[in-house]
């Protein structure tokens, strides 16, 4: 009873606030409109129904994540469940278990030497930014530091712009031991499945030493400031007397060749410009160099990072989203900073073109000429037989690349340059470019700090560059020396690039001319053999195709690959850039020349007479994802995962021969390209 008056109390005793039974007037307009609406609404629920909900790039993500996930845990129930003798499924045995089973056991030391990017380097001191990261990889490894404080970790990669050194309160070393360069990466390996093979058959720290070296020094600064050379010497004479007087097998990679090649002259020349090792020091303690991916005369694509910190990939990338990487949100211009702190190591200038104009061709003529490329066959063919006869070699092969292809120009501004003999074109008069660069219309209106040397040039002499003027090996470095003067006078105090006319002069014995074969000697060593070990197959970047950069804007790289220029059906230029046989990385004619002729027998370079064979690596992807890189890998890197690779290493460890293990493999045209370039021997 009490519940109903306090109901009737809020109902009708106050009834303005609550008119629960009182009869309420609609307006009929009013009625219309919120039917209209009530209807309105059951229509968009309905079609809201019908229709899919908006997808986001993040759905996207997460879906293609999910399906990689689902996939990978597919194929590894498959392979675990399904029988090992199935076709397909099979895992290849390693060579080092195979030649195990042989009998093969460790016999000479093995010391390997990474090249340049893939050896770690820790921080021993480092500014307030790097605070808690001593003694921890700035670079190899995980690589977290690098999204955490990218501009830190830059200014840290920098050496002196000067000096080539270590800049103020700033101290990378190289990492020591075979960690120093087994991953580039979690996951990436680089020395990690030969150092696992050579184990195999009884290899261990004992016998085998990873020559871990700062590979952003010039060679000569890593014994100025760390002494790499003299521990590398007396790392060699311990591993030699330990292990029975047995000398040893040196296996550097890509940069690590030239590193090691200026180590040749360096341990046998008196102190104190050497290691004071006396002749006969090589002879005594080398028995093989089994050189992998070897860039003895250097890599065009060295050029295009110096010029404009770009190369293919990252013209694709560009080509792509051309907004990324010129991005100026939170001050990113990735490439400006790229080029900023690469132009600083002395190493990138180590493997630009050597022979000049000799070795790479001029404005008319290269040693590809006279073949032709089908890269979308990416195929070899036979070559006749007349072809001049390999020592021991398979059948030769060569790699099509169309004869009005003009790979001498390494670098060319516009299309229509490329079409030009050399008579039509304008010559490249390197005074007249000095003194436009000395005029007082420079860049300066941007202020602040200079990143490169791009912000004191003038925009006339920087229009001046790029008047359908094609630059050769030869007056790359001329046009080098203008756009950055300050690095080349660097660079050219440790390093040289051309070819002696008499190796006897006296000037020869100065250090700045040990990496470069044409302008050094061999030791004379008649005993110790030198392999050229490296794949082929692959297109490798030979010359480039450029153009003025649409920005003016401050700090910015004025120049740029032309990614949209491609060559007919048959060419081999694809977005802007010539592409030759190689491994991905070093074109054949750098990484064989020596062997097949510089070296080849007794020759000036070679007096002593010094075994050279050639060691091809067909280039072969992946047949299955269990294969990971490639047990049949041409590439730069994967190669040291390539089992044919692999085995000869660990054949000649254990004591054979480069006769014994077939002599030379030849697959690409690197005879007949040796053949074509007039050097004398």
């Amino acid at each position: 009873m009490a519940s109903i008056l306090r109901f009737r109390k809020l109902c009708y005793v106050e009834p303005v606030k609550y008119r629960c039974f009182k009869p309420q007037k609609f307006d009929k307009k009013k009625e219309t409109v919120a039917t209209e609406a009530q209807t309105a609404l059951e229509n968009n629920k309905e079609r809201s129904k019908l229709q899919p909900k908006e997808w986001r790039c993040i759905d996207s993500c997460c879906w293609i994540i999910g399906y990689m996930c689902t996939t990978w845990w597919l194929l590894l129930v498959l392979f675990n469940c399904l029988p090992a003798t199935l076709p397909g499924f099979q895992v290849p045995e390693s060579p080092g278990t195979r030649l195990k089973r042989e009998g093969l056991t460790a016999l000479h030391p093995v010391i390997l030497m990474p090249g340049i990017v893939t050896g770690g380097l820790e921080l021993w001191e480092g500014k307030p930014c790097a605070e808690g990261l001593f003694r921890k990889r700035l670079w190899g490894g995980s690589f977290t530091e690098v999204f955490k404080r990218p501009l830190c970790l830059l200014e840290h990669l920098s050496l002196h712009n000067e000096t080539g050194l270590d800049p103020p309160d700033i101290r990378l070393r190289a990492v020591p031991g075979l960690v120093a360069a087994d991953y580039f990466a979690p996951g990436y390996f680089v020395w990690a499945v030969l150092i696992e093979n050579l184990a195999k058959i009884g290899y261990e720290d004992k016998n085998m030493h990873m020559a871990a070296y700062d590979w952003r020094l010039s060679f000569q600064n890593t014994e100025i400031r760390d002494q790499t050379l003299s521990r590398l010497k007396s790392q060699i004479e311990l591993m030699y007397v330990t292990n029975g007087y047995k000398k040893v097998v040196v296996v550097p990679h890509s940069m690590g060749v030239i590193y090691f090649l200026h180590f040749l002259k360096w341990v046998e020349t008196p102190r104190p410009m050497g290691g004071d090792g006396g002749p006969g020091w090589c002879a005594k303690h080398i028995k093989a160099i089994m050189n992998i991916g070897p860039a003895f005369l250097g890599v065009p694509k060295a050029v295009s990072i110096l010029f404009s910190a770009e190369a293919k990939d990252v013209a694709s990338i560009r080509a792509m989203d051309p907004g990324f990487l010129d991005s100026e949100i939170l001050g990113l211009q990735t490439l400006e900073h790229v080029m900023r702190v690469s132009r600083t190591w002395d190493s990138i200038a180590s493997l630009l073109p050597k022979g000049g104009e000799t070795i790479w061709g001029n404005l008319d003529w290269s040693p590809e000429e006279g073949h032709a490329c089908d890269l979308s066959k990416k195929r070899y063919l036979q070559a006749s037989v007349g072809d001049k006869e390999t020592n021991g070699s398979d059948v030769k092969m060569g790699f099509h690349v169309k004869e009005s292809d003009k790979y001498g120009r390494i670098i060319s501004f516009g299309k229509e340059t490329l079409k030009l003999l050399s008579s039509q074109l304008p010559s490249v008069d390197t005074k007249e470019f000095l003194g436009t660069r000395t005029n007082k219309n420079t860049n300066s209106s941007c202020g602040g700090e200079v990143w490169t040397e791009y912000d004191k040039m003038s925009r006339d002499s920087i229009r001046k560059i790029a008047e359908n003027k094609p630059y050769t090996a030869k007056t790359v470095l001329d046009l080098l020396r203008f756009v950055a003067p300050k690095m080349m006078q660097r660079v050219e105090s440790h390093l040289s690039h051309g070819i002696a006319d008499n190796l006897d002069d006296p000037k020869y014995a100065h250090y700045k001319y040990w990496s470069n074969p044409l302008e050094t000697k061999l030791p004379d060593a008649p005993d110790m053999e030198i392999f050229c070990s490296y794949g082929v197959g692959i297109p490798t970047e030979r010359s480039y195709v450029y153009k003025l950069s649409p920005t003016d804007r401050c700090k910015s790289i004025p120049f740029r690959i032309d990614s949209s220029v491609d060559g007919d059906k048959d060419s081999c230029l694809r977005g802007g850039v010539y592409l030759t046989d190689g491994d991905e990385s070093v074109p054949v004619i750098s990484a064989g020349f020596m062997c097949a002729k510089g070296w080849r027998g007794r020759t000036r370079f070679n007096p002593s007479g010094s075994a050279t064979y050639i060691r091809e690596y067909r280039h072969k992807a992946p047949a299955s994802l269990l294969e990971g890189r490639g047990v049949e890998s041409g590439a730069h890197v994967d190669i040291m995962g390539n089992f044919a690779f692999i085995e000869d290493v660990l054949r000649v460890a254990t004591g054979a021969t480069g006769a014994e293990i077939g002599g030379d493999k030849v697959y690409s045209d690197i005879f007949r390209m040796a053949d074509r370039i007039n050097l004398r021997l």
